[in-house]
C-alpha cells in the first residue's frame, strides 16, 4: 500500500496513525498548521502533532492542559530526543479543542502499555483508538497520565518517525547508505564528507517517504534530552504575567458577570428582586438562571457589590436538615449493617475471607473503622471563563482539563451544533479534578457561562466566581467511612483482609492492595446525599491508602513486629515495593535513634503506575498536635523525563497530602457548606512546610508523578503521630 493510499484509509478513522501517520500540505495538514500557527512555512508534519518547519523550527502540540504540572515540557522533550532536535528550535503549543486532537494515546497507553505489535495489527489499533478517543472526547489531563501514555506511546513515537523519514530523505539526497549518516541536535550529518542537511531543509523530502514500521525507540542510555532539566518555557509567562490564564483575559467591550448560587446543593431559585443590584452603579443586567442569579456589569467590583445586594430565594429540596454529623451517622448504619459476607458491591473477591473470620478467635481478630472528610480543591484561581456570542457562533477562553469533553457539554445543554461553538483552551491557575468537564454538575460554570453570554451578546462575558461561591459551589471529595476487620496467621501475617466501605461507584482501583494476603473480601457500599462530588487529587487513593496502611500498621502492632519489617514480609523479594520501602527507611534513618519526643511512620502506595513510600517524622507542638519535621520519600516511576519537575510534582503532592492530613476539611450545616473562604479552610503555611528529601529508583516503566505523593502522606504521619502517643489515629485532619 503507497503512503498516500495508507493516509487516506487511515486518516478518516483515527486522525494520523502511530506508524505512516505523516501528512503533508496537500492532505490533512492544513488544519494542524493553522492550529501550531509556527513560522517557516509547512515542511513536515506528523498528523496533529508535531510540524517540522522550513526554519527548523519544532512545534510539538500537546493534548494536556497546563495546570503548573509541566507536562507539556516532559511531552515535548520526549518528542524532541527521538527526533535528536535542536531543544532551542522545541516551540511548546497546545492542541486545540478540535477532534483531530483527541488523544489517542490514552487509551492505548492504558490497555496496551508499551506493548509492540505487528505492523498491520499496530495500524488497526491505533485507527480504533483514535475512534474511540474521538468519540468520547479524550483530551483530558489528569490521573498522572500524560508523560506515561502520551509520552510513551505517542510522542516518543511520532519524534523516532520523524527521525526515521528525515534520514531517509537525507540519504537520499546526499546519495550516501542511511547507515552512515548521524542526526543530532536537528541537523543530519555524514562524517565521512563532512556534509550535511539542517532538519528544515530536509522536511519537505521526508515528507515523501513512508515508514516501513513502528520506530525503534532509544535506550535510557542513548537519551540526550530526556533526563536532564532544560527550562520550561511556560515559566516566563507564570514570572511576568504573560501567561493567558481566562481570569485575567481582557477583550474590548467586555462585561464582568459573578453568580449567586444556591447553598444547598439541589436547590433552585424561585424567586429575587433584581432592583437591589441594579441601583449599584456599573451593574447592567440581572440574570435569573435555573439554581443561581447571576450580576453583569462593567467590572468585577460592580458585579461582586450587585451580587451582595441580593436576597434570592431559593426552593426547599428537603436537604436543609443534612449536616456532617448526620451523614457521618447514616454511613456508619450502613456499615454495621453490612455484616454478611455478600454485602455490598463487589470490588475484590479472593478466597474467602468471610470464612475465615468467622472461624476466627478474638485473639487473631483485628477490627477498625475510619472517616475522612470532605474536602475541597482549594485551587488559587477560582472557577471563571470567557465567552462571546456573536451571529449564532459561541467562543469560548477558558482552562478545562479536558477540552473535548467540555466542548461536548457545551454543545448538549446549548443545542448548537459543533461548528457553532470554539474553546480555546487555557491553562489553570490549579485545578486537582475540579475542572474536568465530563459532566453538567463539574461544567456548571460553562452553563452559567454560556446563558450569560448569550444574554449579553454580542459584547463578550467574563464570569468569575467569587471564592465564598468557590467554596459553596464546590464538587468536594468524597467523605469516606470504612470498616476493616483481619485475620492473623500463625506468622502474624495476616491470612484474611475483610473491608467494607462507603464510596460511589468509580472505576478507580484504590482499594486494590500491593499486600500479598491470600484472602480478601472488599465491598462498595453506597449511602447517597445531595452534596455535590468530584474528582480531587489522587481521587480514591488519597483515602485508601490512609485506610489501609494505617490498618497495616496496627497488624504490625498487633502482631508485635516492626512496621517496616512487617510490610517487607508481605512482598515479593525484588519488588518494586520492597526497594522503595527500603530506600525511604534508609535515607530517614528508620533504625536508628530518635531525639526524645519523636517518632516516625512509614507507608507504601503503589497508584498511577508508580510506587512510592514515605517515612514521616512527627513531634509535639506547644498547643499538643502533630508537628512534621522531616518527610522521607523514596519514589520508583521508573525512568525520569524532566528532573526538576520530577521533584517538583513530589514535593507537591507531599505539601498537598500534609495540608489535608493535618489540616482540611469541609463541614455541612444546614445542608449548606460551611466554610467560606481560606480563613476557614486553613492550609498549612509555607513555614510549616518540613524538611523535604526525596530519593528516585528507576525500576520498571515509566509512570505517573502528579498524584501517587498526595496518597502516602497522611498514613505516615497518622503512623508516626501513633506511635508517639500510643493512640491510634483513624480520622483525619489530625489537628481539629
Amino acid at each position: 500500500m503507497k503512503r498516500r493510499q495508507f493516509l487516506m484509509a487511515g486518516a478518516g478513522a483515527a486522525g494520523t496513525l502511530a506508524v505512516g501517520m505523516l501528512t503533508t500540505g496537500g492532505h490533512a495538514a492544513p488544519t494542524a498548521a493553522s492550529a501550531a500557527a509556527a513560522p517557516g512555512g509547512i515542511g513536515l508534519e506528523m498528523g496533529p502533532w508535531l510540524r517540522i518547519a522550513e526554519d527548523d523550527s519544532v512545534t510539538v502540540l500537546v493534548p494536556h492542559i497546563d495546570m503548573g504540572q509541566g507536562s507539556q515540557t516532559a511531552l515535548a522533550m520526549m518528542l524532541a530526543d527521538e527526533l535528536d532536535a535542536d531543544w532551542r528550535h522545541v516551540i511548546v503549543a497546545q492542541a486545540p479543542a478540535d477532534l483531530r486532537h483527541a488523544n489517542r494515546f490514552l487509551a492505548r497507553g492504558a490497555i496496551l502499555g508499551e506493548r509492540e505489535l505487528p505492523w498491520l495489527v499496530d495500524g488497526l489499533a491505533d485507527a480504533v483508538f483514535g475512534v474511540g478517543a474521538r468519540f468520547r472526547n479524550v483530551q483530558i489531563t489528569g490521573g498522572s497520565l500524560a508523560v506515561r501514555t502520551t509520552g510513551q506511546v505517542g510522542m516518543r513515537v511520532i519524534g523516532a518517525g520523524a527521525r526515521s523519514l528525515l534520514l531517509d530523505a537525507a540519504a537520499e539526497r546526499l546519495a550516501v547508505p542511511r547507515g552512515e549518516l548521524e542526526a543530532r541536535a536537528s541537523v543530519v550529518r555524514h562524517a565521512a564528507t563532512g556534509r550535511s542537511l539542517r532538519y528544515g531543509e530536509l522536511a519537505a523530502d521526508a515528507a515523501q517517504h513512508s515508514l516501513p514500521g513502528r520506530p525503534k525507540l532509544k535506550t535510557a542510555a542513548q537519551w540526550t534530552v530526556m533526563g536532564s532539566s532544560p527550562p520550561r518555557p511556560d515559566i516566563p509567562g507564570k514570572v511576568n504575567g504573560s501567561a493567558p490564564y481566562d481570569i485575567d483575559l481582557q477583550l474590548p467591550d467586555m462585561l464582568v458577570a459573578t453568580v449567586l448560587a444556591a447553598p444547598v446543593h439541589g436547590e433552585t431559585l424561585q424567586a429575587v428582586d433584581p432592583a437591589p443590584a441594579m441601583a449599584v452603579p456599573g451593574v447592567h443586567r440581572v440574570l435569573l438562571l435555573d439554581n443561581a442569579v447571576a450580576v453583569v456589569a462593567e467590572g468585577f467590583w460592580a458585579a461582586s457589590r450587585g451580587r451582595d445586594a441580593l436576597k434570592p430565594v431559593w426552593r426547599d429540596g428537603g436537604q436543609r436538615g443534612t449536616s456532617t454529623a448526620s451523614i457521618a451517622e447514616a454511613q456508619a448504619q450502613a456499615l454495621r449493617e453490612a455484616t454478611g459476607g455478600s454485602s455490598g458491591k463487589k470490588a475484590v473477591e479472593h478466597g474467602n475471607a468471610q470464612a475465615l473470620l468467622d472461624a476466627a478467635t478474638p485473639a487473631r481478630t483485628v477490627r477498625a473503622s475510619y472517616r475522612v472528610p470532605l474536602l475541597h480543591h482549594a485551587a488559587m484561581q477560582p472557577i471563571s471563563g470567557v465567552a462571546q456570542f456573536v451571529d449564532g457562533h459561541l467562543t469560548l477562553w477558558a482552562g478545562e482539563q479536558n477540552p473535548l469533553g467540555s466542548k461536548a457539554a457545551v454543545l448538549g445543554f446549548t443545542g448548537l451544533k459543533d461548528e457553532q461553538v470554539t474553546i480555546h483552551p487555557l491553562p489553570v491557575g490549579g485545578s486537582f479534578g475540579r475542572r474536568n468537564g465530563s459532566d453538567n454538575v463539574v461544567t456548571d460554570h460553562l452553563k452559567q457561562l454560556t446563558a450569560i453570554a448569550r444574554a449579553m451578546s454580542p459584547r463578550p462575558v467574563k464570569l468569575i466566581w467569587r471564592r465564598e461561591e468557590d467554596f459553596a459551589r464546590g464538587t468536594f471529595r468524597p467523605m469516606i467511612s470504612c470498616d476493616l476487620a483481619a485475620v492473623l496467621g500463625d506468622d502474624g501475617l495476616p491470612a484474611a483482609w475483610r473491608q467494607r466501605v462507603i464510596e460511589r461507584d468509580h472505576p478507580e482501583v484504590a482499594w486494590e492492595l500491593p499486600y500479598n494476603i491470600a484472602h480478601q473480601s472488599i465491598r462498595q457500599l453506597a449511602v447517597p446525599h445531595h452534596i455535590r462530588l468530584g474528582n480531587w487529587r489522587s481521587v480514591n487513593h488519597s483515602q485508601f491508602k490512609f485506610f489501609n496502611e494505617c490498618f497495616v500498621d496496627e497488624l504490625a502492632l498487633a502482631a508485635r513486629r516492626d512496621p517496616l519489617d512487617y510490610r517487607l514480609a508481605m512482598l515479593p523479594a525484588g519488588s518494586r515495593g520492597r526497594a522503595v520501602l527500603q530506600q525511604a527507611a534508609q535515607a530517614s534513618g528508620w533504625r536508628m535513634p530518635l531525639p526524645a519526643g519523636h517518632a516516625r511512620g512509614i507507608a507504601l502506595n503503589a497508584s498511577h503506575g508508580s510506587w512510592l513510600a514515605v517515612v514521616a517524622e512527627v513531634s509535639t507542638d506547644p498547643a499538643g498536635r502533630p508537628r512534621v519535621h522531616r518527610l522521607t520519600a523514596a519514589v520508583d516511576c521508573g525512568p525520569v523525563v524532566h528532573a526538576d519537575t520530577a521533584r517538583q510534582q513530589i514535593e507537591g503532592g507531599l505539601v498537598m497530602g500534609l495540608s489535608a492530613t493535618l489540616r482540611e476539611r469541609i463541614d455541612i450545616a444546614d445542608g449548606a457548606v460551611v466554610q467560606h473562604t481560606f480563613s476557614d479552610y486553613r492550609l498549612i503555611s509555607m513555614a510549616e512546610v518540613p524538611q523535604l528529601e526525596i530519593h528516585f529508583i528507576n525500576g520498571g516503566s515509566i509512570g505517573g508523578l502528579g498524584e501517587p505523593a498526595t496518597s502516602a502522606v497522611a498514613p505516615a504521619v497518622a503512623n508516626a503521630w501513633s506511635a508517639l502517643t500510643g493512640t491510634r489515629v483513624r480520622e483525619l485532619p489530625l489537628q481539629t
